[in-house]
């Protein structure tokens, strides 16, 4: 299985969270490719520097490499993709990190609880 992190999944892993679950850490260390997009890298700076995240985006993209995941970047293809999601949630990251998972495809792993109405491809940890 490969999965694609949702952006406080990857934060959480790098920081070793407890909010991240055994069961979520063993479906990480299981999957075949674990993938972080630079849409995650995105919007952990402009949190950053809205004061809303407390942490480093340069740290995060070196614990990219450091931990083994892969990046993702976004194509044309993931950007037009988001116009074919339903409007269940409103947030643009997500829309965009959803979108990239049903293009690939890859299975996402979140801890929001709208966003397995979008797709079966979603892991709600």
């Amino acid at each position: 299985m490969n999965l694609l992190l949702d952006t406080h999944v990857f934060i959480w892993a790098v920081d070793d969270d407890p909010r991240l679950s055994a069961a979520a850490w063993s479906t990480i260390e299981e999957a075949d490719s674990v993938y972080v997009s630079s849409a995650s890298i995105w919007e952990a700076t402009i949190k950053y520097q809205l004061g809303k995240l407390k942490v480093d985006p340069d740290r995060l993209i070196d614990a990219v490499a450091m931990s083994g995941f892969l990046e993702l970047s976004i194509t044309m293809r993931h950007a037009a993709a988001v116009a074919h999601l339903p409007p269940i949630h409103r947030d643009p990251f997500d829309r965009l990190l959803l979108a990239q998972a049903i293009s690939e495809p890859l299975h996402f792993l979140t801890a929001d609880d709208r966003l397995p109405q979008y797709s079966e491809l979603v892991r709600q940890i």
